[in-house]
């Protein structure tokens, strides 16, 4: 047999490394060799010596490097409404802006994904995941839109495929004409999964079964929903407790509350994760740790709705998976999820553990390993590991910002938001100095703000 090709090398040194392994192994000074699309190698000092075809040296020194940020909840339509109804509470919030989203097409999608992926790659973002659930009639392609945006990007991404189908005239939140049927999200949804979800090693694209909320989706959706994702051998995934309001229409709905009614539906196991669980009793969080349910934490939304503050030293004690979201930029604006591990951090210290709440390490954690863990793929990426993907970040904490912070992790968990001088997914950079490689921010940003006014003039002529 011929020998096999030499793989492609990148080589860092001299860089502090994070590992967020089991053991939270990390080197004050050491090396990362990435082999075509994986970890070769990790450890402290210089680089082996001998190393074959080195296409790249990079010198860390002044940075940190950790796994790729993880965001595990997102609503990428949403940054073509962003800062409207600031003073709302969720379902306030909804009324006031089902109407716009209703009116969506795939022009609006694709644009809206590109903004969404290119603010979150730029804060070190290397696997993305989009909840999208409003699909109106002749709005084109809107999956197929935002996988090519993500593909576009070069980030490793999950497609929640989305669905409602409770509107107005049922009880539920949305207007009657932005919901689907029953048959035709079903439909829909297994079409998406057969066209897009790659179940292999090292996948690019995968996709999940994601009615939208108890809310605004009826029980046979939520049952048949499940059913369909475990034939086909994918993830769920849902909205459950993030309000107070949700957990008095489950009662009066369903006579039970949120996680009750998610086990009767079959919505309860290893295979799915939950966005918000802000409001959790102890049997709830019982519940969650038996089944391995996972939990996507958004802290910057659940204060900008005034939702409260989910209790994420508890789940994690009980044994809870929990990732970190972004969640939909009409509910936080920023975007980005590496000012998350700062406000976990900081909002999880207001509630009942105070300054025992969180700390940094564990920050870190819930951005990297936790979300991995929560999309069903910790044994891919998340953390720095001989044989794991290549999606690892490198992050400048050598200037104005940091420099005074004599611990990294610290300093990138704690200060300001740290500069990306190189982000690699699947061993390819997307980010150079703080810049995309893959996309022109400019043109995004302008294309972004047309779409948003169209949008804005298409709902005030309806």
């Amino acid at each position: 047999m011929a020998p096999s090709a030499v793989p492609s090398r990148i080589v860092i040194e001299n860089a502090a490394i994070a590992t967020v392994d089991a053991n939270d192994t990390e080197y004050a000074s050491g090396y990362v060799v990435v082999a075509d699309n994986k970890i070769e190698s990790i450890g402290a000092g210089q680089a082996p010596a001998g190393l074959e075809n080195v296409v790249r040296r990079v010198d860390g020194t002044g940075h940190l490097v950790t796994p790729g940020l993880i965001n595990t909840h997102h609503h990428f339509y949403q940054w073509i409404t962003r800062g409207l109804a600031t003073d709302h509470n969720l379902f306030n919030w909804l009324v006031a802006l089902y109407p716009t989203w209703a009116r969506i097409d795939e022009q609006m999608a694709r644009v809206a994904a590109q903004g969404s992926l290119a603010m979150m790659a730029r804060g070190g973002v290397t696997t993305a995941m989009d909840h999208h659930y409003v699909y109106p009639k002749g709005s084109g392609d809107l999956s197929g839109a935002i996988i090519g945006a993500a593909s576009d990007m070069g980030v490793r991404f999950t497609l929640a495929r989305g669905s409602m189908d409770r509107s107005e005239k049922d009880g539920g939140l949305p207007p009657d004409f932005a919901v689907e049927t029953l048959e035709g999200a079903l439909a829909a949804t297994e079409e998406t999964v057969d066209k897009h979800h790659d179940a292999s090693f090292g996948a690019m694209t995968q996709v999940a079964v994601a009615p939208c909320s108890p809310f605004s989706v009826s029980t046979e959706l939520m049952k048949q929903g499940a059913e369909l994702a475990r034939r086909l051998g994918v993830r769920l995934h849902t909205h459950g407790s993030e309000t107070v309001e949700e957990e008095k229409f489950c009662h009066e709905l369903f006579g039970m509350g949120p996680t009750d009614y998610f086990e009767s539906t079959g919505w309860l196991g290893e295979d799915v994760w939950m966005a918000h669980c802000v409001h959790m009793n102890d049997s709830d969080i019982a519940a969650f740790a038996r089944t391995g349910t996972g939990v996507a934490h958004c802290p910057s939304s659940n204060a900008r709705l005034a939702a409260g503050i989910a209790r994420v030293p508890d789940m994690l004690k009980a044994g809870v998976p929990v990732g970190l979201g972004v969640d939909g930029t009409a509910s936080n604006e920023s975007g980005e999820l590496h000012t998350e591990l700062r406000n976990a951090l900081l909002i999880n210290r207001l509630g009942a553990h105070r300054e025992a709440a969180l700390n940094a390490r564990q920050a870190l954690r819930l951005g990297t390993a936790g979300g991995a863990r929560v999309l069903g793929r910790a044994a891919e990426i998340g953390s720095l590991e001989a044989g794991k993907l290549a999606d690892l970040v490198l992050w400048k904490i050598d200037g104005i910002g940091h420099s005074s912070i004599a611990d990294p992790v610290t300093a990138i968990v704690f200060g300001a938001a740290a500069p990306v001088t190189l982000s690699l997914v699947n061993g390819k950079p997307v980010v150079e100095d703080g810049r995309l490689l893959h996309a022109d921010e400019d043109a995004i940003a302008r294309d972004a703000r047309q779409e948003a006014q169209r949008l804005a003039r298409i709902t005030a002529e309806a």
